[in-house]
């Protein structure tokens, strides 16, 4: 018995094996053995007490999504477990890899309703890549091996493992040996020759190209050689809300973003394109539009890692299944370089439109009041590109994804596909403990702020040097926007009587600068970045603005609102 150790102990062991360094959580009942054997394995392992389980799970997300390794969050049964639910289907969604582990009732009481039981792998198993009950000391090594290599590989995504007590506290030998396989799982496809030839031609033979990248050529840490593909093709290309970053903003060729409040000439160009090549990336609905109207005059080449997502949304010419970098690496091989001048010049005008009506008026406003864009743009230049730019969800995202210099990789973090709001402030810690040697900007609105405001006593207690620029206009902005656009200006609950920012700085000994006018911005930024710690700007921005340009519901890409007066159509 005197070499077995306590299943709580081969927790600690095993996370150390899979190389992790940092878990987020809090503690509670039915994990406390677990806590109590970390107390030996302090100098390995950095445990950041947040001060709520959907923080625990959002910074490991924003730690995972720059780091590039598995977030791991350690909560307690019932209530600690269901406050983890939100985040994990943010993670599903976003493919962002989680490993969740939740404390759980003795095996006597399973089933019995004791108290904080919850039915954890029954309300998880929908929203995860996997989960698994332990329930044996013997189990909890080849479990955790298991959850690491199911939430990393492939497409990836949060595994949820429910540790009841008895597997923490009984006695197992402890061997640990990664997992590299598992039967019938099979996370590395690649596409045939054939496919890739198909593909190839079809890109040679195009006048029209266009590509759209997402997150998927972040995740195969595939942005040299997406790179290289768009300069040998001279292919024009845009990206997703969550593949920016992928390429610098000033990339040769690169259009910006598209989908519902993207760039007009990404947008537009996509509806006129003859071929259409998606990396990485899963057709949202923010992206397409109406489908009916999407693309409808290109073929489709789809490269996916996740063959469910070829043809669910948008009928493909040639599927092409495989992890990004691997499949760009050999259609780079295969086609011929390629000039498309006269395509690329085309571009041009409609640039210029989206210029004059929509990004000088952002950025060079002539009222008074400023403008969250201007914000963005200036807080991001300060940095010369290299921030990790964090948003929560609502106007405040789609300024700083439309107005974000971004020159490094990881660089963008953000709640995509579900927007949940609250996700910035705790995304925001867990990117600057993933990495403290860049700045991280957090662009926040008055709302979600207060949704996880409580983490700023995480910030001070850990000591994370948070930028936190707070675009605040007392509105629920982005739903106030479709109110004052689709609803006749019913502005049905979404004035915001907002707090004292300065005194909640203030109690948790966090710099505050607040912000009222354009002259005072420049002074406020050198301060905001005069040392490494935290620092909350309230920026008092115009009240009433909207995220334009804009393509209204049922719309295609190519009618979008320019202003609340003027349009873009393409006949």
């Amino acid at each position: 018995m005197e070499n077995k150790i306590k299943g709580s102990e081969a927790f600690w062991k095993a996370l150390i094996a899979e190389g992790v360094d940092t878990v987020f959580g809090y503690p509670g009942g039915q994990i406390m053995h677990v806590y109590d054997s970390l107390c030996s394995y302090t100098d390995r392992v950095r445990h950041i007490l947040v001060r709520h389980e959907q923080g625990a799970i959002h910074a490991a997300q924003g730690f995972a999504r720059v780091s590039g390794r598995p977030g791991v969050v350690l909560v307690t049964s019932g209530p600690g477990a269901t406050n983890v639910v939100t985040g994990l289907v943010d993670a599903m969604t976003d493919s962002t890899p989680l490993v969740v582990v939740t404390g759980q009732v003795p095996n006597a009481a399973l089933g019995t309703d004791a108290f904080q039981e919850a039915d954890v792998t029954g309300m998880t198993g929908p929203i995860t890549k996997w989960n698994y009950q332990i329930r044996r000391p013997e189990d909890v090594a080849w479990a955790i091996a298991r959850a690491f290599y199911i939430a990393g590989s492939g497409r990836p995504g949060p595994v949820v493992l429910d540790f009841t007590k008895d597997a923490q506290v009984g006695l197992t030998d402890f061997h640990y040996e990664k997992c590299t396989g598992i039967r019938s799982y099979h996370p590395d496809p690649f596409p045939s020759d054939k496919a890739l030839d198909e593909a190839a031609a079809l890109i040679d033979a195009s006048k029209k190209p266009f590509v759209v990248f997402g997150q998927g050529v972040t995740i195969s840490h595939a942005e040299d050689r997406l790179a290289e593909f768009l300069r040998k093709g001279d292919l024009p290309s845009g990206s997703t809300m969550l593949g920016l970053g992928a390429l610098p903003t000033d990339f040769p060729n690169y259009e910006g973003m598209i989908g519902m409040h993207g760039h007009v000439a990404a947008n537009v160009k996509t509806s006129e394109c003859d071929l259409l090549i998606a990396i990485g990336m899963r057709f949202s609905d923010r992206v397409t539009g109406s489908v009916g109207k999407y693309a409808r005059n290109a073929k489709v080449i789809h490269i996916d890692i996740d063959k469910a997502e070829i043809g669910k949304i948008i009928p493909v010419t040639v599927g092409l299944c495989g992890d990004a970098g691997r499949v760009l690496e050999a259609l780079t091989a295969r086609i011929s370089p390629g000039s498309h001048r006269e395509w690329l010049e085309s571009f041009v005008p409609v640039r210029e439109i989206e210029k004059k009506k929509v990004i000088e008026p952002e950025l060079h406003p002539k009222g008074k009041e400023l403008k969250m864009g201007e914000v963005v743009d200036a807080v991001t230049a300060y940095c010369g590109g290299r921030a990790i730019v964090v948003t929560d969800v609502g106007q405040n995202q789609l300024m700083a994804s439309r107005y974000s210099r971004l020159a490094s990789r990881r660089s963008f973090i953000s709640s995509g596909g579900l927007g949940t709001m609250g996700f910035g402030l705790p995304a925001a810690i867990g990117a600057a403990i993933a990495d403290p040697s860049r700045p991280v900007c957090l662009f926040v609105g008055d709302g979600g702020i207060q949704m996880t405001i409580q983490e700023f006593g995480t910030i001070m207690q850990e000591h994370t040097g948070v930028k936190v620029i707070l675009l605040n206009n007392n509105w629920l902005g982005n739903v106030r926007q479709w109110q004052q656009l689709f609803y006749d200006r019913r502005y049905s609950a979404t004035r915001m009587i907002n707090p004292n920012y300065e005194d909640i700085a203030k109690a948790y000994g966090i710099k505050y600068i607040r912000v009222k006018d354009r002259e005072a911005l420049p002074k406020a930024l050198e301060t905001l970045f005069s040392d490494n710690g935290p620092c909350l700007m309230d920026v008092l921005v115009e009240e009433e603005a909207n995220v334009m340009p804009m393509v209204p519901p049922g719309s295609g890409l190519d009618r979008m609102m320019l202003t609340e007066n003027s349009w873009y159509e393409n006949e």
